[in-house]
């Protein structure tokens, strides 16, 4: 009998310890037995200085502010005019002056500076007809090659007719006969300017006002009409 009562109470004592409940294995059980809710939703408001202090600790890079490209305005062609001023490799004639002749004159002025050479035709240098001869030779004119025999050339004029692009002559150095050439360039009422070679200086331009020229002058004579 006193068996029978200790299994009896052995019996209670475990059926004292079996667990009251299921074991709970996810939220969706947990929610239904009330143990787990979801939490409500709030909104999280932080202000500017709190989120500059937070990327500073975090060191977390600003964002990038957008750039707006700055749009250059087009520049518009700039307007030209005309310069009708002489120019120093062009000139602009305002008188009578014939095409050819103000070539001519171009061609032996580009020549300024080139020294004296006796016999000499070329950029190296020039004696005064060499100076003419090459000059005229550019155009295909082809002249005597001696001062002397340049003369005997064209028309000799009279000192109201002369004009650009003549030739100039002289007797230098108290010689009988001509000697010397030059081209005229310019004419005024008191003098005529020339461009040639001069043994002194080379490739200049001179004036009949200068007394040595004055002195030695002999003729002017048109060789193109």
């Amino acid at each position: 009998m006193t068996r029978i009562v200790s299994i009896f109470l052995i019996f209670l004592f475990v059926l004292g310890c079996k667990p009251k409940a299921t074991i709970i294995t996810s939220k969706a059980e947990a929610q239904k037995r009330g143990i787990y809710r979801v939490p409500e939703n709030k909104t999280l408001v932080i202000n500017h200085t709190q989120i500059e202090d937070l990327i500073a600790k975090s060191k977390i890079a600003p964002p990038i502010k957008s750039v707006v490209p700055t749009v250059v305005p087009e520049k518009k062609a700039p307007k030209y005019m005309l310069n009708e001023a002489n120019d120093p490799d062009y000139f602009v004639s305002d008188d009578d002056a014939s095409y050819l002749v103000q070539q001519l004159i171009h061609a032996a002025t580009d020549e300024i500076g080139t020294p004296y050479h006796a016999g000499g035709t070329s950029a190296g240098g020039y004696d005064c007809s060499g100076l003419m001869y090459s000059t005229f030779m550019k155009f295909d004119i082809e002249l005597p090659r001696s001062s002397h025999e340049m003369a005997n050339l064209g028309k000799k004029l009279d000192r109201d007719q002369i004009k650009k692009g003549d030739l100039i002559f002289f007797k230098t150095n108290g010689r009988k006969r001509i000697n010397h050439v030059g081209m005229v360039v310019e004419v005024t009422n008191d003098e005529i300017k020339f461009i040639h070679s001069s043994t002194q200086q080379g490739v200049v331009i001179s004036s009949t006002a200068e007394p040595y020229y004055a002195r030695t002058f002999a003729q002017v004579n048109r060789v193109l009409e």
